[in-house]
């Protein structure tokens, strides 16, 4: 038995080529990242439905012998491929979506114009959380959002903070909806979000403003910040993730993480006059 079992080893090994190696290796990393994603969407637990009827019927049948079943199971198999598209569309358009976002070329931001815009965004922030002013800002990163600026007002204008306050100010015409910033600049206001894919966990009791701030940044790779009219603690949204009760020196760090460190190109000497900058900071 154990001779056999030998033989079938070398059998196999003499025919294993580097092709074959290489070929095994690729499907165990498609499905690795296929497992690892739908495990964090609700196509887990529809996955895990499909593999508890396919066990429970290929038992059964080949226990019993059962013919109309076993037709029937074949039939459904078949069908239920052309179905996959249509029960993981949520999870398909996401993951294609982040293929494309390492596709994409990045959206240069020029280092003034990324310091501007970090400045323009924690003064406003500050200042609307101290008055409890409701609001929330998107920053467009590599996936365009045209299709959400399309829903509010295009304004294309160089940011600020007294625009930014004043967009939200209480009973503007502007001041529900989302603002958009594409590229340094205030591109869109009054802009309407996705909510969140599925539902969240009861313990979050969270207002409609931070619910899209999820919604869209589980769609795109934006970066969203949300100031609670009720407590006017600041929040940052970033795939699909909310970071909550930030102050304006943890809110700069996470903007220049996100959208200077890793936003574009910059020359050594911009880097090291940035480098200067933050050494001076009190």
């Amino acid at each position: 038995m154990a001779s056999t079992w030998w033989h079938e080893l070398l059998f196999l090994l003499q025919r294993l080529t580097w092709s074959a190696v290489l070929d095994i290796l690729l499907v165990t990393l498609v499905l690795y990242v296929t497992l690892t994603w739908l495990q964090q969407t609700q196509g887990m637990a529809i996955l895990r439905g499909v593999l508890v009827l396919i066990v429970f019927g290929g038992v059964l049948l080949s226990l019993v012998n059962l013919p109309t079943l076993r037709w029937l199971t074949r039939t459904l198999m078949a069908s239920f491929l052309f179905a996959l598209p249509v029960i993981f569309a949520p999870e398909i358009r996401q993951a294609l979506e982040r293929l494309g976002r390492l596709g994409a070329l990045p959206m240069w931001i020029r280092y003034y114009d990324s310091q501007r815009l970090l400045a323009a965004v924690t003064e406003a922030a500050e200042q609307m959380s101290q008055q409890r002013i409701g609001a929330l800002i998107v920053i467009e990163r590599h996936t365009a959002l045209g299709e959400y600026a399309a829903t509010g007002v295009l304004l294309d204008a160089m940011i600020s903070p007294e625009l930014l306050v004043q967009i939200f100010w209480p009973n503007t015409p502007l001041h529900d909806g989302a603002v958009l910033i594409r590229r340094g600049r205030l591109y869109a206001a009054a802009c309407i979000l996705p909510l969140p894919e599925g539902s969240l966990a009861p313990e979050e009791r969270l207002g409609l403003r931070h619910r899209a701030a999820i919604g869209i940044t589980q769609r795109t790779d934006a970066l969203a910040i949300v100031i609670s009219e009720e407590t006017g603690t600041i929040s940052v949204a970033l795939n699909g993730s909310l970071t909550r009760n930030l102050d304006r020196e943890r809110l700069t760090r996470m903007l220049e993480t996100h959208l200077v460190a890793s936003g574009g190109f910059e020359f050594p000497f911009l880097r090291y006059r940035r480098s200067l900058l933050r050494s001076k900071r009190p």
